[in-house]
């Protein structure tokens, strides 16, 4: 029984999870780097006008 218990908990956590991904990824925020490619401006970096020579 708590084999049970402990596997719907998980099975929800997942469900909310993918329930994220898929709303952040409709509302075009990005989902994290591996989920949008690199493309976001969070998932990399700008060189600074310092660094630019």
């Amino acid at each position: 029984m708590s084999t049970l218990i402990v596997g719907l908990i998980v099975l929800v956590i997942v469900f909310f999870a993918a329930r994220s991904v898929v709303r952040r990824s409709k509302s075009g925020g990005c989902s994290g780097c591996s989920g949008c490619s690199g493309g976001c401006a969070s998932c990399h970096q700008e060189p600074s006008p310092h660094d630019k020579v």
